[in-house]
């Protein structure tokens, strides 16, 4: 992580001989500008440092102006957005504890991944996930009933034979959606798994533009979109994915678990967008460092409401942000890989 960091600061450092001095105001000029620049295209790396510059542009132009970002975008079409929490546990009762603490105050979505029960680090074995994770969703469903939402994470963990077996094993209790079921390096692989099962899906949080969404989109293979603003090239791109998926029927879920400025950008993006179906929390506003981020957005009973402040609605102390180090801290094994138990090299 410690180098991505350092490549997306590079790429940052570059960008500012065509920023600085320019219109902040010409938002999408300076989006081109930024992603269609070079020689190559974009990749993650650079479509993640325009996103922050994007998110930074349109705070500054709905500053000025005096209005929230929500309505640059078009004006609120809801009133709030529901959001889903992380819920999880070293077994199934340590879950369903977890997801009723969250249902006892207002939530009415929980999300988990799916893991080996076998609970050895880094180890991660889709036969013994797949019959743990089915057992978990019967047991959230046969305890909460149909009012309570239930999304699972399978993080590209899965290939396709595993995923159909899981996909299979969960459509009875009929979860929300699944989350990235295969790698997305090749969207044509969900179709395997769209014709054998009819568990809504949820793709997209790898894409880092337009471009990555297009096969997924244009042939049905989605049923919900994990876009990321701060990957896909932020509020400028973000809309311009969530107008296509318009077009497929295909609702927001945006991925959201980096921050409060990837909050509040999610949300005025939800807030202005016809079809929303979920967005990620996965920590409540002002749990996340309140000394840097001393401004957040309102939250109340699992949803996340709209700011009345001008701009994003979030504020930096950029001198307590100087006294944090950079956190490496990310969900799954110490080192960021699994393997099997073999020691063959898996999907994270």
């Amino acid at each position: 992580m410690a180098l991505v960091r350092q490549a997306w600061a590079a790429v940052l450092r570059d960008f500012s001989s065509d920023l600085i001095g320019k219109d902040p105001f010409r938002i999408e000029h300076l989006w081109q500008t930024m992603f269609r620049g070079g020689f190559f295209p974009s990749g993650v790396v650079q479509s993640a440092a325009v996103s922050a510059i994007d998110m930074a542009l349109w705070d500054i132009k709905a500053k000025a102006l005096g209005v929230p970002v929500y309505e640059l975008l078009g004006g609120l079409c809801r009133e709030r957005v529901v959001c889903y929490p992380h819920v999880g546990g070293a077994d199934t009762d340590a879950l369903i504890a977890n997801c009723r603490s969250k249902v006892e105050v207002g939530w009415r979505f929980v999300r988990w991944g799916l893991s080996d029960p076998a609970g050895e680090e880094e180890v991660f074995e889709p036969h013994r996930a797949v019959a743990d994770g089915i057992d978990r969703v019967r047991a959230v469903r046969e305890t909460f009933g149909d009012d309570l939402q239930i999304c699972v994470d399978v993080h590209t963990r899965l290939d396709p034979p595993s995923a159909i077996e899981f996909s299979r094993g969960v459509e009875p209790y009929r979860p929300y959606f699944i989350e990235d079921p295969l790698r997305s390096e090749n969207p044509q692989s969900l179709r395997l798994l769209r014709q054998q099962s009819s568990v809504p899906l949820a793709v997209g949080e790898q894409f880092d533009s337009k471009w990555a969404f297009r096969e997924a989109l244009e042939n049905d293979l989605m049923d919900y979109c994990r876009l990321d603003v701060c990957i896909v090239g932020g509020l400028t791109e973000a809309r311009k994915i969530a107008g296509w998926c318009e077009t497929h029927y295909v609702p927001l879920a945006p991925h959201n678990p980096l921050g409060p400025v990837c909050t509040a950008a999610s949300l005025h993006l939800c807030l202005a967008t016809p079809l929303h179906g979920v967005q990620e929390l996965s920590r409540e506003p002002g749990q996340i460092l309140p000394d840097v981020f001393p401004r957040q957005v309102p939250f109340a009973d699992g949803h996340l409401l709209p700011p009345e402040v001008p701009g994003l609605g979030v504020e930096i102390d950029e001198e307590a942000a100087a006294r944090h180090a950079p956190s490496g801290a990310r969900e799954g094994p110490a080192r960021g890989r699994y393997r099997r138990e073999d020691s063959s090299f898996t999907n994270w």
